[in-house]
Order: structure tokens, then sequence, then C-alpha cells
């Protein structure tokens, strides 16, 4: 389970230092592809080949069902992080997200979450108190 948030930098190549706390786990390689709200996210290739056998159960005749598949895969990069931890994020993928030097890396339960810093905290003001509101309907009894 990925928790917490991290605040590395991306190097001059476009490499990002996994968090010393998720290395063990995306050792045998993690898959970076585009996120919703702009972010960039990150499985382990398990995590990954889990989503996909589910996306394959989807129906094909739904429109929706297509583009998300696309638009999900398409952008995707498997990655296996170096002796330093650092996984290589695609010129594609860094635009998408708006990646500048400074990011976040955000657990997020069974994937990262890589943001551009100062997107990610515009994310956190516009949505902390929207988080505080809604406890109940997403976690009864929470």
């Amino acid at each position: 389970m990925f928790l917490g948030t991290y605040e590395p930098r991306l190097d001059d190549k476009g490499r990002l230092i996994l968090p010393a706390k998720f290395r063990d786990q995306m050792a045998a390689g993690i898959v970076i592809t585009p996120g919703q709200e702009r972010c960039l996210y990150g499985y382990t290739m398990s995590a990954f080949e889990e989503i996909v056998g589910t996306m394959k159960t989807a129906s094909t005749t739904s429109k929706a069902n297509r583009d998300f598949t696309r638009f999900f895969l398409a952008g995707a990069s498997d990655e296996i992080p170096d002796k330093q931890g650092r996984v290589t994020i695609t010129a594609k993928l860094r635009q998408y997200a708006g990646l500048q030097r400074e990011v976040a890396v955000v657990g997020a339960g069974n994937r990262i979450e890589i943001w551009d810093l100062t997107a990610w905290n515009d994310y956190l003001a516009a949505n902390e108190q929207a988080f505080a509101d809604i406890s109940e309907e997403v976690i009864p009894g929470f």
C-alpha cells in the first residue's frame, strides 16, 4: 500500500527518484500512465495487470469505455527503476501532467500519483473543505 506525500525533483533527463518507502514495492517495475486531474498514476506491474484485466471485461460497445481504455493504455510507459531508484517519465507524460522540476509523489493506496508540486498544492487548497464535507458519503460511519 502506498501512503504519504513526498516532494522529490525531476532531474534534467526527466527521471524521478522514487521515495525510498516505495522502492521495494516497485523494484520489479512501475507502469506510469495519465491519471485524472492532470496527474500521473504509477502502478506496480501486478496492480496494473489487474486493472487491465478488469478493463477487458468492460463492454466495448460503450464509447466511454473505449475512450477511457485508449487514453489510459496509449499513454502508459513501463519502467524498471535503476539502482538509485530512478525511473524515467516520458516527455509526453511530463507534458500531460505539466511536470516541471518540483513534483509531489502522493501515495494513493494501490498506486502513486505524480503531480507538479504547484498543481498539487492548488488541488489541496481547492479541495480541502470538500474532503471534510464528504467523509460520511464516501465512508459511512467514518
